[in-house]
C-alpha cells in the first residue's frame, strides 16, 4: 500500500470540504477481522470494503478512523471495472465523507448528495 497515495486522496477530500485540520487514521485489515468489526458495529456477519468511525479518542489526538479491507475492495474493483487503485481511493473517499457527516442511508436526497461528492473527488484521483 502506497502511503503517500492514500494521504494525497485524503488531503484532497479534506481540503475540498474545508476540513484540512481533521485527523484521520487509516487501517487495512484482512477479511476475518473486517467481518468481526462489521458484525460488532453494523450487525452484519460478513466482511465489507470500508468502515468509518467519527472522532475516535483512543489516539493521542482525537481522530476519525477509516478501516479498509483490500481483499473485499479487490473483488469490488473486478465488478465495477475500476482499477484496484481507483477502487481503493473510492472506498477511502466514501469513508472520509461518512466521518464528515454524509450518510447515504438517511434518504434518497442525502444518498445523491454523498455519491455526487464521492464521484467528484474520485474524478480528481490520478
Amino acid at each position: 500500500m502506497d502511503k503517500s497515495f492514500f494521504k494525497g486522496v485524503a488531503k484532497k477530500v479534506l481540503k475540498g470540504e474545508n476540513k484540512e485540520r481533521e485527523n484521520l487514521s487509516i487501517a487495512f485489515v484482512v477479511p476475518a477481522e473486517m467481518q468481526k468489526l462489521n458484525k460488532k458495529y453494523r450487525k452484519k456477519d460478513k466482511p465489507t470494503d470500508v468502515l468509518s468511525f467519527e472522532k475516535v479518542s483512543h489516539f493521542k489526538e482525537e481522530a476519525s478512523e477509516i478501516i479498509i479491507c483490500p481483499s473485499v475492495v479487490r473483488e469490488k474493483a473486478k465488478d465495477s471495472k475500476l482499477s484496484l487503485k481507483k477502487e481503493l481511493a473510492n472506498v477511502l473517499i466514501h469513508g472520509i465523507l461518512h466521518t464528515l457527516g454524509y450518510d447515504h442511508e438517511i434518504s434518497k436526497i442525502e444518498e445523491e448528495k454523498m455519491f455526487k461528492k464521492q464521484e467528484y473527488y474520485l474524478s480528481k484521483v490520478k
